[in-house]
């Protein structure tokens, strides 16, 4: 099974490849979405990667319903089948719309990742009913699995990427500061840093505005 590196992918490629590997590999799997819910007041369902409008619409109807399987993965940890929507009693709004919207019939709901803001579940469907066989929800979850971890090394390269990218910034306003008012490193550092208190603005935002304000970044 294809692996995932930080080289190769950034976070949100990770997820449209997984969602288009499922498709090609899994038997009977036709569409195939991840949705996220992320830490906010009405904590709503994001469909972030699908491979077509019938995997958003799955997760739209959830979000609009407040119930269904992949809401039920995410909070229950778990791994929800789904093998015949036709006579599915566990979520009676949701399956009514399903059914009326979409030609899904089958459904395995797999959580992909957790962190402190947000959980992420992958969902794959089928247009026929029982196509999750016992073979096909081991392949998906070692999927997954694989997917979940190379998700996390991205994150943890796009977080990398973007200190490594504010590092520089601060670094070259420290320097403008140094030349235009003759003081050491130190000093520009905390001229800068007692300007983002003043200022209640975070101290790359400062940085920035100030390496950039008479040569705007192209």
């Amino acid at each position: 099974m294809q692996s995932w590196h930080t080289r190769d992918f950034d976070a949100d490629q990770v997820l449209r490849a997984v969602t288009e590997m499922a498709v090609q590999i899994l038997p009977g799997v036709a569409h195939a979405g991840v949705a996220l819910v992320v830490n906010r007041p009405r904590r709503a369902l994001d469909s972030v990667a699908a491979t077509e409008a019938v995997a958003r619409m799955v997760d739209r109807l959830q979000d609009e319903c407040r119930q269904g399987p992949c809401l039920d993965s995410l909070w229950n940890h778990e791994t929800v089948r789904v093998d015949d929507y036709t006579t599915e009693t566990r979520w009676p709004k949701f399956t009514a719309e399903l059914l009326k919207l979409t030609p899904v019939r089958s459904s395995l709901s797999i959580q992909l990742y957790t962190n402190e803001n947000e959980l992420g579940t992958l969902t794959l469907c089928s247009e026929q009913p029982g196509a999750f066989t016992p073979e096909v929800e081991e392949l998906a979850v070692a999927l997954a699995a694989q997917a979940a971890v190379g998700l996390a090394s991205a994150r943890s390269e796009d977080n990398l990427r973007s200190a490594l990218a504010s590092r520089d910034i601060i670094g070259q306003a420290k320097g403008i500061i140094m030349e235009s008012c003759g003081v050491t490193s130190h000093e520009a550092f905390d001229l800068l840093t007692k300007l983002s208190q003043q200022t209640n603005t975070p101290l790359y935002e400062v940085a920035r505005k100030l390496v950039y304000k008479d040569r705007p970044p192209k």
